[in-house]
């Protein structure tokens, strides 16, 4: 009996076919398996029936625990008696199925860890030790099919002893593309930063002995370059933040251990299995009682993100150290794409680092890490990049067209959809110059020859001055394809329609901004929604951003349009024009543009409510990074009360009335802690979008209700909404799988326009 079988999903670069002669040689099969340019992987294989459906029965309920196959087909036909034997034969460059993806970079497994700390191995101390169970996938391949030619490891031809490892059916390095040793593979050097070689024994570990000492080291790794300091020394972090012009943004950390992290924050159990986990993303932890480390990581913050080492040379770089963590933050100039190449790197961080350590591979797909905070014991993810991307998200509505969306202005991704699968990028970042995006240009081609997709529709923004708008408009005439633009908090809800299976929902959506079919700011909106249409059902009290963009940089610039119509706003604005850039002058015009009402935009963002009361309650003046003032006020409320008990104050039957908060939240200042007006005015907002939603679910005889937007981060409005949800019979979903952030735009996107498409 002979089978073709043809295996679909994630099935290259994850010891597939090494897999699979291993099944066919115990099964006493012959034939072969070879990968293909489209990313299946084709099986040919003969003998007895029996033994063949043995064989496939292992194949669907067996695969290696990083394999996720899609789809088997199997054509059954006589015997030929071609073979003597089953081998791995080369790939074919054959492209007739679209789908089929490789998976993403993968941490260094623990039997990789034990060699690497073993004298006795050959891979002893090898920063770039691989094996078909783990290393980098995404960020060093250039084309399907995956084989080292197609890689950037074709630049180191394996040494004999290597050899011998990839060609042998018994050796965990059996076909694994990212074999090498101190021998024929990569190598690291220190440097200073204008390029002169340190000459030492051991560059990873005394790059970790420079950074204990509190020198700024740039390190090259799987994805891009990271910039490294001391977490217990605040000299070298407030330098960091001066030349990177980051005044307040929290870095992310990278620990040496577990234990490390028990030190300086609480773990939950959930999170822990997280951090440990082979994705190895950024974990937001709660700072432990006993924090030790610099306040200046993530200032006035009750959260701090820490990763685990997840590759050979992060583990060494503690070996010589007794620092429990070191600052970990991304290599890039400001609102630029993280940094992958030697010589860039010597050009655009030389000036800001004092050392850098580097290797010779190149890196072919820059990628940033991912970042996941979790709500309890559910996953909401932040930031889906490394670890994550490319592996598609697995969607419970399939589409008949292949969509592409771009994403938005901020946190953009841009996703590939094609059946029930989403293939979202990694984390592109704000698309607000040219580098960025031909960034997102350069991730959109390889997604599109990664899965060997024809695009049959393109989605972007409902705002016309995107640049994602731009580039989809240009990429509809390079795939001859129509562009539509989707409604921002339309894109929101339908990614969490398709990751539930919904065909209707009334949906919660909070968020900074998004472009509203008034033309105007939207962003604390109550929504209908199918896929192909939504109706706005309410919203929070509509309020004048007065100077536009400078509102969302100066909250007390939002904080006095809410005060407004309660008080004096210029006498307020003036006892506090210290906080202004420019002081009395900037606060008399303020007060006179709300007066005149010659403010041409209005908006109902919760964001920007959140920013104005921790601007009243003197929390942020002025945001730094985006969300940095409602970040605080999260912050601020731990350990807070609702001492206010605000009853959420409806405007007709669908408008939450936020100027009576900021009102009594100004009121109550003198006699109430910080952490309980905090605390009670997340509950109100809380509680009043609830009180909405609830009301027009209701009449809608719909018994489910979303919550999702960049507010959806925060932990005590997400459980608020859900407690009161709960209380009146109903069901609240918030978003596990995709970023309810912009991160998630473009899957949103590209779910709707291939709804929409004919």
């Amino acid at each position: 009996m002979r089978a073709e079988v043809r295996v679909s999903g994630i099935v290259q670069g994850i010891g597939f076919r090494p897999f699979i002669y291993r099944i066919a040689t115990k099964y006493g099969l012959v034939g072969y398996v070879r990968n293909r340019g489209d990313g299946l992987v084709e099986i040919v294989i003969e003998g007895r029936k029996n033994r063949i459906e043995g064989f496939l029965k292992e194949l669907r309920h067996k695969p290696p625990p990083l394999a996720r196959i899609y789809k088997i087909t199997t054509k059954y036909s006589e015997e030929t008696g071609e073979f003597k034997n089953f081998r791995i034969i080369k790939s074919s460059g054959r492209l007739e199925f679209s789908g089929s993806i490789i998976p993403p970079d993968i941490a260094i497994c623990d039997e990789c860890l034990r060699e690497l700390r073993d004298p006795k191995n050959r891979r002893y101390n090898y920063f770039f030790i691989t094996c078909t169970n783990c290393g980098p996938r995404y960020t060093i391949i250039e084309r399907l099919p995956y084989d080292r030619p197609n890689t950037t490891m074709r630049e180191f031809p394996m040494c004999q002893k290597c050899s011998i490892e990839y060609r042998d059916p018994a050796n965990r390095r059996f076909h694994a593309q990212t074999i090498a040793c101190k021998d024929c593979g990569p190598r690291v050097y220190l440097t200073t930063n204008d390029g002169e070689i340190i000459e030492c024994n051991d560059p990873i570990r005394e790059a970790g002995r420079l950074i204990e000492e509190g020198y700024i080291v740039a390190i090259k790794g799987n994805g891009g370059f990271h910039v490294a300091t001391a977490t217990t020394i605040s000299e070298p972090i407030a330098r960091l933040r001066r030349v990177k012009h980051r005044a307040q943004k929290p870095f992310a950390i990278m620990a040496r251990d577990l234990e490390a992290v028990k030190t300086f924050a609480d773990v939950s159990k959930w999170e822990a299995e997280l951090l440990k986990s082979y994705i190895r993303p950024i974990v937001l932890l709660k700072k432990s009682e006993d924090y030790y480390l610099s306040e200046l990581i993530s200032p006035r913050l009750h959260t701090i993100g820490v990763m685990l080492p997840y590759t050979g040379l992060h583990v060494m770089l503690f070996d010589w150290v007794k620092e429990p963590a070191f600052v970990m933050t991304s290599a890039n100039p400001p609102n630029e794409p993280i940094v992958i190449d030697n010589d860039e790197a010597y050009r655009r961080l030389g000036r800001d680092v004092d050392y850098i350590l580097l290797h010779n591979r190149r890196i072919a797909q820059r990628c940033d890490d991912s970042v996941v905070r979790l709500h309890g014991k559910d996953p909401v993810i932040i930031r889906r990049s490394r670890g994550y991307a490319p592996e598609p998200i697995r969607l419970k509505i399939p589409s008949k067209k292949c969509s592409l969306g771009v994403g938005a202005e901020l946190m953009v991704t841009a996703c590939l959809l094609l059946d029930n699968k989403a293939f979202a990028s990694q984390h592109i970042g704000d698309v607000e110059n040219i580098e960025t995006l031909n960034f997102l240009r350069e991730a959109i081609n390889h997604l599109v020859r990664l899965t060997n997709s024809r695009v049959e529709v393109i989605a972007h923004d409902l705002h016309p001055r995107c640049n994602t708008t731009r580039l989809a408009k240009e990429l509809s005439e390079k795939f001859n394809c129509p562009a539509i633009p989707i409604q921002h908090h339309h894109a929101h809800l339908a990614c969490i329609m398709a990751e539930y299976g919904l065909d209707e929902i009334v949906g919660i959506v909070c968020d900074g901004f998004g472009y509203g079919l008034d033309g105007q700011a939207w962003g604390g909106e109550i929504l209908y929604c199918n896929l192909t249409e939504f109706k706005r059902l309410g919203y929070l009290q509509p309020q004048p951003m007065v100077g536009g963009d400078l509102a969302t940089i100066y909250p007390l610039r939002m904080a006095a349009a809410l005060l407004s119509k309660s008080i004096d706003v210029e006498e307020w604005l003036i006892s506090r024009s210290n906080l202004l850039p420019h002081g009395e002058i900037e606060a008399h015009l303020i007060a006179k543009q709300i007066k005149d009402g010659k403010v041409p935009i209005w908006t109902t963002s919760c964001g920007r409510v959140l920013d104005a009361i921790s601007a009243i309650l003197g929390i942020c003046h002025e945001r730094t990074y985006e969300g940095e003032p409602a970040m605080k006020l999260e912050s601020a409320a731990i350990g807070g009360r609702n001492i206010l008990k605000l009853e959420p104050k409806i405007i007709g039957d669908n408008i939450l009335d936020t100027s009576f908060l900021a009102t009594r939240i100004l009121e109550a200042q003198k006699n109430h802690k910080i952490a309980d007006l905090a605390y009670s005015a997340q509950t109100y907002i809380a509680n009043g979008l609830a009180k909405i939603a609830i009301q027009k679910a209701e009449e809608l005889n719909i018994r489910t209700i979303a919550f999702t937007g960049g507010v959806a981060y925060n932990q005590h409005i997400t459980e608020t909404i859900r407690e009161a949800v709960e209380r009146n019979g109903m069901k609240l979903i918030t978003q596990r799988l995709i970023p309810p952030g912009d991160g998630g735009i473009s899957i949103g996107q590209s779910i709707i326009a291939a709804k929409l498409i004919k």
